[in-house]
């Protein structure tokens, strides 16, 4: 019988309780998770310089016990690299990442011939589970020093 496999994807600049979360729901959901480490050029392009660079952050989230595998992703069309090389059953979706709708991705994974199954997972309600939370905390305590 075939292993399940996720994806999920993420910057994961500064680890924190909702990647934690998002991980352990997304390894649930089959037998093998395969994160994608967005690379430093669209962490830029898409949200802000980098705190850690790339290869660290993937070294980081693959020591974390729910993931099997962590990879830097690559530029170029995402949904390529992702089916195509990782082969999904299951894509996991974190409740804010907004670039995909479940199910126009998968209307557009089914156009290009993929049954992939695309689900988005829940936040987690915790103060400080965010890297924006996070930061802004770190100003408030410390930015005066």
């Amino acid at each position: 019988m075939e292993r399940k496999r996720v994806v999920a994807t993420g910057v994961f600049d500064l680890l924190h309780p909702g990647h934690i979360h998002f991980l352990r729901a997304a390894r649930e959901l089959g037998d093998e998770l395969v994160v994608i480490v967005a690379n430093d050029a669209t962490v830029r392009r898409m949200k802000r310089e980098p705190i850690v660079s790339a290869s660290v952050r993937a070294e980081m989230v693959a020591s974390l016990k729910p993931v099997d595998q962590a990879i830097v992703g690559r530029e170029g069309n995402m949904l390529d690299i992702v089916v195509e090389e990782i082969k999904p059953h299951i894509i996991a979706l974190g409740y804010d990442q907004d670039l995909f709708e479940p199910k126009a991705l998968e209307a557009k994974l089914a156009e290009l011939g993929h049954i992939v199954q695309v689900t988005r997972l829940p936040k987690l309600e915790y103060g400080l589970a965010g890297t924006r939370k996070i930061v802004a905390r770190i100003l408030r305590d410390f930015g005066q020093e």
